[in-house]
């Protein structure tokens, strides 16, 4: 399957054909070089495909393109850059 993700400020998502949301990471602003990852949901006919971690990478890359930084708050984000260390740079403490 083909997901298409959609790019929103501040979120990235997919929908199925019913235009229900099937997939989705969020990421409020904090300030302006700073969001917070703080959710990210995929429906239970995905588990097990890398959507997931598909949705980290596009959030990851675009605040990249973006120069801001994240703080962490979902646990599956966070697991997830634990083992990308390519993107520690994205990552920050900022409270």
């Amino acid at each position: 399957m083909k997901l298409e993700l959609i790019y929103e400020k501040n979120r990235i998502y997919a929908e199925n054909e019913s235009h229900q949301v099937i997939a989705e990471v969020t990421f409020p602003d904090m300030d302006e070089q700073t969001v917070n990852i703080d959710h990210t949901f995929v429906d239970d006919s995905l588990r097990g495909q890398g959507v997931a971690g598909k949705l980290m990478e596009a959030s990851a890359s675009l605040l990249r393109e973006q120069k801001r930084k994240a703080v962490l708050t979902c646990s599956y984000a966070v697991k997830w850059f634990d083992s990308h260390p390519e993107y520690c740079d994205i990552r920050t403490n900022k409270s």
